[in-house]
């Protein structure tokens, strides 16, 4: 079912001919480890990876993730490099089943709900949003060398499940930089503790 009714007040990108501008900005879902992507609590396997998809497909209102047993969601988004985290947007239904509050932790790989009783590295409250005009900004500071992302959705505004069609990340990502190392062994000259004086001079006589 699509979003019904309309968000009473817009915030953040509200001009039409700002559209490919915000969508070149909301491009890290690219940047994603798709296939190490988990979604908790999701109603259908592998419906939560959908909702990161192009900013000019955030209004497809037929590609959602349900929660399943409550309101909750859990997010474990692991990206292949690392990023530095802007803000994010959060479209669903203007109705009671949309996210009433969202959780941020970084860094922190395979997060499961028993985790989430941690303190988070920010949090937000929520408006009802069905066309992604708010913007939830980041501190920086705090998300400037990211290489895995939880997002946690607690509750929603009344109704026993959430739906979310879409969510967006902006920021700038860089490449992961891995350093091997190398061991030589190496002999410029044959020592004399380390070879019998029989095989150094059997050596010299090409024997």
């Amino acid at each position: 079912m699509a979003p019904h009714g309309s968000h009473g007040k817009c915030c953040g990108d509200s001009h039409q001919h700002e559209t490919g501008e915000v969508g070149i900005h909301y491009s890290l879902y690219t940047k994603i480890n798709k296939d190490n992507l988990q979604c908790l609590n999701e109603a259908v396997d592998g419906s939560g990876k959908t909702v990161f998809k192009p900013w000019e497909e955030r209004l497809n209102f037929d590609i959602f993730v349900d929660s399943d047993a409550d309101e909750e969601l859990l997010f474990n988004i692991p990206f292949v490099g690392n990023v530095k985290l802007k803000g994010i947007k959060v479209i669903g239904e203007d109705s009671d089943n949309h996210p009433s509050k969202m959780r941020l932790f970084k860094n922190r790989p395979a997060m499961t709900f028993d985790d989430t009783s941690a303190e988070a590295d920010q949090e937000f409250e929520l408006v009802r949003d069905n066309t992604g005009v708010t913007e939830y900004v980041t501190r920086v500071v705090s998300f400037n060398s990211v290489h895995h992302l939880t997002l946690h959705f607690p509750s929603n505004f009344g109704a026993e499940t959430t739906r979310i069609f879409y969510i967006g990340l902006k920021g700038e990502f860089s490449e992961a930089h891995h350093h091997g190392v190398t061991i030589c062994t190496y002999e410029t000259r044959p020592m004399p503790e380390d070879h019998p004086a029989e095989d150094i001079t059997q050596a010299r006589l090409g024997m």
